[in-house]
C-alpha cells in the first residue's frame, strides 16, 4: 500500500511538472489538503477554503490542479471562487480590513473611516498594499448595526469606531509585526 501512495504522489509531481503551470504555492500543501477531504469533489469550498488560508488568497494555478484533482471542469471552480465573496482570485494582504459602510455605519461616519485608513495604509478600498500587509475593503453590512460604524480586522469586530481609532489598531498591528521579526 505504501509504495502504491507513493507512486501516485510521484505521479501527481509529474503531472504538475508536466502541466508547466505555476501553482502559486507548495504542492505538497495542495496534496495534503486534498487528502484531508478525501478529494472528494463535493468538499470542493471546504479544499479552497483551506487553500486560500495558505496563502490569502486563491492562486489561479492552485485552483486550476484541484480542479483537476477533483475531476470537476475549471470553469466549476472559478465561479463558485467568483461567487463567494470570502474568495480572492488576488493576492490580499496579511491583515484584511473590513469597513462596514451599511446604511448604520455610513450615517455614523464611515465614509470618514474609509478616507483614514485610506490615508494611513497608502491605498484606496478595493486594493492590497505593495509589501501585502494591508488589504481594505469595504462591504456593505456585517451585521453588527447597533456597534456602528464597524470595521473587522482579520475577523475581529470592533465597535463604536472612529477615524482616528482605525488608525491606532493599524499601527498596532505594524508595531506587533516589527516586534515579532
Amino acid at each position: 500500500m505504501g509504495s502504491s501512495v507513493s507512486l501516485q504522489s510521484e505521479e501527481r509531481t509529474q503531472k504538475r511538472s508536466d502541466m508547466g503551470l505555476e501553482l502559486g504555492m507548495d504542492a505538497t500543501a495542495i496534496d495534503a489538503i486534498l487528502e484531508r477531504h478525501h478529494r472528494a469533489p463535493s468538499a470542493i469550498i471546504a479544499i479552497m477554503q483551506d487553500v486560500q488560508d495558505e496563502v490569502n488568497y486563491l492562486p489561479e494555478g492552485a485552483l486550476r490542479y484541484v480542479a483537476e484533482q477533483l475531476d470537476i471542469p475549471v470553469s466549476k471552480a472559478f465561479r463558485l471562487a467568483t461567487f463567494y465573496r470570502a474568495f480572492s482570485l488576488e493576492p490580499r494582504g496579511r491583515h484584511v480590513v473590513h469597513v462596514c459602510t451599511g446604511t448604520a455605519c455610513h450615517v455614523r461616519g464611515a465614509v470618514k473611516i474609509v478616507d483614514a485608513l485610506e490615508r494611513e495604509i497608502g491605498i484606496q478600498a478595493g486594493e492590497t498594499d505593495a509589501e501585502l500587509e494591508f488589504t481594505l475593503e469595504t462591504v456593505n453590512c456585517v451585521g453588527a448595526c447597533a456597534l456602528g460604524p464597524v470595521i473587522m480586522v482579520d475577523n475581529e469586530y470592533h465597535g463604536q469606531m472612529t477615524g482616528a481609532k482605525a488608525v491606532r489598531i493599524i499601527k498596532k498591528l505594524r508595531g506587533a509585526e516589527r516586534e515579532a521579526e
